[in-house]
């Protein structure tokens, strides 16, 4: 058997030793950290899930990387994203760590600037607006680019009053 496939063999408990020790130690502390769905994840946590996952990877297969030093590094990142999540409750710390709500429609007319800010085109809009079943822009009041990159379509209803909901979204895009 070549070398470059079989080779290390005598390092191979270890690394089923470290690779399930700290598998267990990841499921240990994202237990203890808030439940959240793949779908909820801001920035943030996506951050956190590519450190933990180079962490475990790193302390699996290195030959001079320690259980111990690799649980303290993982420890320290979960730790580090309790306390982000946590700030996140701060309106002030929130606004440095969270993207800002962006009005993408605004009484039926696209808003260019907004949708570069957010990395998305015309194309991107009009593809998700079609799958929402909007048939025209001029249907929609706002579309609004939360926080966590989903979409809000507010329809027009004819009224001048927003729901409360909707104005809080218009108060956190003009950035107060």
């Amino acid at each position: 058997m070549p070398a470059w496939l079989g080779g290390q063999t005598d390092e191979l408990i270890g690394v089923v030793g470290k690779a399930a020790l700290m598998y267990g130690t990841a499921v240990l502390g994202l237990r203890v950290a808030h439940r959240r769905t793949l779908s909820q994840w801001t920035a943030i946590d996506f951050a956190a899930a590519v450190a933990i996952g180079a962490v475990l990877g790193r302390t699996a297969v290195a030959a001079g990387q320690s259980y111990l030093v690799g649980a303290t590094a993982l420890v320290t990142l979960l730790a580090a994203h309790a306390l982000v999540t946590l700030g996140r409750s701060n309106r002030w710390f929130a606004k440095v760590v969270d993207h800002r709500v962006r009005v993408l429609v605004d009484h039926g007319r696209l808003r260019h600037d907004q949708l570069r800010r957010c990395g998305l085109t015309e194309n991107d809009l009009v593809a998700k607006l079609r799958e929402l079943g909007v048939g025209r822009l001029e249907e929609l009041r706002y579309v609004l680019y939360e926080t966590k990159g989903e979409l809000t379509v507010v329809r027009e209803n004819g009224s001048d009053d927003d729901p409360e909901l909707v104005r809080a979204g218009l108060r956190d895009a003009a950035g107060r």
